[in-house]
């Protein structure tokens, strides 16, 4: 069963990791929240990762992987580990409100 959790004024249902189960919820203010939550101060860098996240969920209803971001030219691999430390590719996914990344532990 899905847990709630309220972010700013709206409130989402999570799994047991706090990922949203429902992306069509997500807006900034939340992940504005989920961000400081992580100890993340969001700067347009991680936007455009988060952006570019949301854009291809959207397109593919899969979450990028750290080697598909890569390729994209959107962000090298440093810089995403630098951005998201221990674990961007999982971060920026709840970040971005999206389900846990395949492959992710």
């Amino acid at each position: 069963m899905a847990a709630q959790k309220t972010f700013g004024t709206a409130t989402v249902e999570v799994d047991d990791e706090g990922f949203m189960q429902n992306p069509t919820q997500w807006n900034k203010e939340i992940g504005e929240a989920i961000a400081k939550e992580e100890g993340i101060t969001l700067t347009p860098a991680h936007w455009k990762v988060i952006d570019y996240m949301q854009n291809e969920f959207k397109t593919t209803t899969a979450v990028p992987t750290i080697r598909k971001m890569n390729k994209s030219g959107v962000v090298t691999t440093k810089e995403l580990y630098d951005l998201f430390p221990g674990g961007p590719a999982k971060k920026a996914a709840k970040i971005a409100g999206l389900k846990k990344p395949v492959g992710c532990v």
